[in-house]
């Protein structure tokens, strides 16, 4: 089964492209933009510190969690 293009590569390619999309992106993704990897056990914990600090109003080390996924607007 192809893997649908991530929104935030699609953006970033009509940015680079004048604000069109390029004609090459459509429903299957590129290598442009291609899912990153990342482990999912990663990406719940992650998830499940930024809500707990939007419920207790304290540091449950979000930050720290985001920082280690990847990041395609950081990373490449």
């Amino acid at each position: 089964m192809a893997k649908q293009p991530e929104a935030l590569a699609t953006f970033a390619a009509a940015a680079r492209k004048d604000g069109k999309k390029p004609d090459d992106i459509g429903l299957e993704a590129t290598a442009e933009t291609k899912p990153l990897p990342d482990d999912p056990a990663k990406k719940a914990d992650a998830a499940t510190k930024v809500l707990r600090e939007g419920v207790l109003k304290t540091d449950q080390g979000a930050d720290e969690a985001i920082d280690s996924l990847t990041d395609r607007t950081r990373d490449l």
